[in-house]
């Protein structure tokens, strides 16, 4: 199982962007996919997840109303619209995969490789 985040990139305050992570292989049902974020010095954290077969969303505080989770079944992809970015967005933003929802890392198996979400005031 490969995941591959894309996306990333530098907007202004307020701006928008829209992550990918692209998943290698079929997507169970029972999987969650989920977003993470880490700052420079910083603990790696929670943005958002995913039940791949329900649809069922989950959202950190911070983002919630600001932050759309999506998926594409077709293209086994999972989408992250970012929308009204504000500075402290500013990470390297990983998705990743596992068969429980939770907010810890250690609830997924499979990470990818992170994509930089910079934001400038």
């Amino acid at each position: 199982v490969q995941l591959q985040a894309s996306g990333g990139g530098l907007v202004q305050t307020g701006g928008s962007l829209r992550l990918s992570c692209a998943a290698s292989g079929r997507i169970y049902s029972s999987a969650v996919v989920a977003w993470f974020r880490q700052a420079p010095g910083k603990e790696r954290e929670f943005v958002a997840a995913i039940r791949w077969g329900s649809g069922i969303k989950y959202y950190e505080d911070s983002v919630r109303g600001r932050f759309t989770i999506s998926k594409d079944s077709a293209r086994n992809t999972v989408l992250l619209q970012m929308n009204s970015l504000e500075p402290d967005d500013a990470a390297v933003y990983y998705c990743a995969r596992g068969t429980q929802y939770g907010t810890t890392q250690n609830s997924y198996n499979y990470w990818g490789q992170g994509t930089q979400v910079t934001v400038s005031s």
